[in-house]
């Protein structure tokens, strides 16, 4: 059994053997458990893998209850998270925290959690609750793997399989299907196929487990690199059809083979997140890409099958829909909704007027970045211009499609300095000066007022004199 650098894994988390210690002492068999085994493990035989300790949380597993536990290190802090299934989470002196969770079974599962936890004296009673072999992994005091389900050799051959009776497993938690995606995707590998066929058969149940749950394993998924690949063992599993069912709607909906060879616009989605995997998008932006489209297949059914108008429109309402159900923040919401409107508008930045140029590139701007930070400072219009590329590569139109979008921004980051050295268009010239000038409040006023706006915008007007001696004159051809 292979064995692990125990200090390098620890080495961020400088509590952690006094805690594995002293329970050792005391007789109490801890292990090191979770996910920073199985990376720290995975580094050995994958050479495209690097483990960084940093990022992973130290979980400890032992059979102390919590009372022993609290015992033990009386000069920790302690926060109660679930102290009727047997987990403490103690706070050290530095204020790190450390989950130390007792041996334990579990039964009474409603699909969701168990109804029953009963303290277990082993670890392989433990084990053999857990989801999936690479999951079952443990790491005693001296760094020895401890594999008691065959995780080790999963993990070599990058294979998600089940602990014991897949079915079982996946009707205790029925998230654990998105979770065996996840982990696949992680490990760039395979589902095994008893697995497999378990999830399949326990798809439809995803929908009884919270929005909230769901929309992390999705959001993980988006945050690996192999997305692409998650997103189309959820459409083989069954498994996006209750999550996206507007993106799988657009399964065998045709697309005009001059512009789309790739084929149907759930393929054209899917090869659009491959491109995002590629460049490292963002999770949000990645499923902006992946549902840039989702208003096709109602389009093409509103009108009566001769094209898709309008699916931008259809779109950013799907994806409203998708936001309040995935329960994404506010600003999630409204980034995610503005992608999916704009992917299209987006792509004739080049054929717009100067002033609608500088409107949509400001979206949402960030006036706290400076303007050398050009991602930060448009992060609205860079993840689309972001959603654009993926959109084009994934198309006949590959870099034809964006190239000409990435020259006119580019183009556009002089006037966009100078206008921010003149400062907004209301400090040249506001209602109160159209006033001033004779007019009355009214609708005339806001349209004369908003084509000031437009050429101050457009680099027409860049002084205060001029945007007054442009007023009156708007004025008196008004009147």
């Amino acid at each position: 059994m292979p064995r692990i650098d125990l200090d390098r894994i620890l080495s961020p988390h400088p509590y952690a053997k006094k805690i594995l210690r002293v329970l050792n002492e005391e007789g109490f068999r801890p292990v090191v458990v979770g996910g920073a085994v199985r990376d720290a493990l995975r580094e050995k035989f994958d050479r495209c893998y690097t483990f960084e300790p940093a990022e992973a949380d130290i979980d400890i597993a032992s059979s102390a209850s919590p009372e022993q536990v609290r015992e033990r290190f009386p000069n920790f802090d302690f926060v109660e998270v679930g102290e009727s299934f047997g987990v403490l989470i103690l706070v050290a002196p530095d204020g790190r925290q450390y989950e130390v969770a007792q041996f334990r079974t579990e039964s009474d599962y409603d699909g969701r959690k168990p109804g029953n936890v009963e303290p277990a004296d082993s670890l392989e009673e433990d084990v053999g609750r857990r989801d999936f072999t690479v999951n079952g992994l443990a790491l005693g005091e001296k760094g020895e793997v401890i594999d008691l389900v065959g995780g080790v050799e999963d993990l070599k051959n990058k294979v998600v399989r089940a602990i014991g009776d897949p079915k079982k497993r996946f009707k205790e938690d029925y998230l654990r299907p998105l979770r065996a995606v996840r982990i696949s995707c992680v490990l760039g590998g395979e589902i095994e196929a008893r697995t497999e066929k378990a999830i399949k058969s326990v798809a439809g149940e995803i929908t009884s487990i919270s929005w909230e749950r769901i929309r992390e394993e999705l959001f993980q998924i988006l945050r690996s690199s192999n997305s692409e690949f998650g997103m189309r063992q959820c459409n083989n599993l069954s498994l996006l059809e209750g999550i996206l069912p507007e993106l799988v709607d657009n399964k065998g909906v045709p697309q005009p083979e001059e512009y789309h060879p790739e084929g149907d616009v759930l393929e054209h989605s899917f090869q659009a997140l491959g491109v995002a995997d590629d460049l490292r998008f963002p999770p949000l932006v990645k499923l902006a890409v992946l549902l840039h489209d989702v208003g096709k297949s109602e389009a093409l059914r509103g009108n009566d099958g001769d094209h898709m108008g309008g699916h931008a429109l259809i779109g950013k309402k799907k994806a409203e829909k998708i936001a309040t159900r995935l329960r994404l923040s506010n600003d999630e919401k409204q980034k995610l909704v503005w992608l999916v409107e704009n992917h299209m508008r987006g792509s004739v930045l080049p054929d717009m007027r100067r002033a609608k140029q500088v409107k949509l590139i400001r979206t949402n701007q960030d006036r706290d970045c400076s303007l050398d930070d050009v991602c930060g400072r448009f992060d609205y219009f860079t993840s689309l211009l972001g959603t654009i590329i993926a959109d084009s590569e994934a198309s006949s139109h590959e870099v034809g499609g964006w190239l000409p979008v990435l020259e006119e921004f580019t183009g556009l980051l002089p006037h966009l300095l100078h206008l921010e050295e003149l400062g907004t268009a209301r400090e040249l010239i506001d209602g109160n000066d159209l006033k001033d000038l004779g007019m009355e409040e009214g609708p005339g006023l806001g349209e004369i007022l908003r084509g000031l706006h437009e050429k101050i915008f457009a680099g027409e007007l860049d002084t205060r004199s001029s945007a007054l001696k442009e007023a009156k004159k708007m004025i008196d051809e008004a009147s």
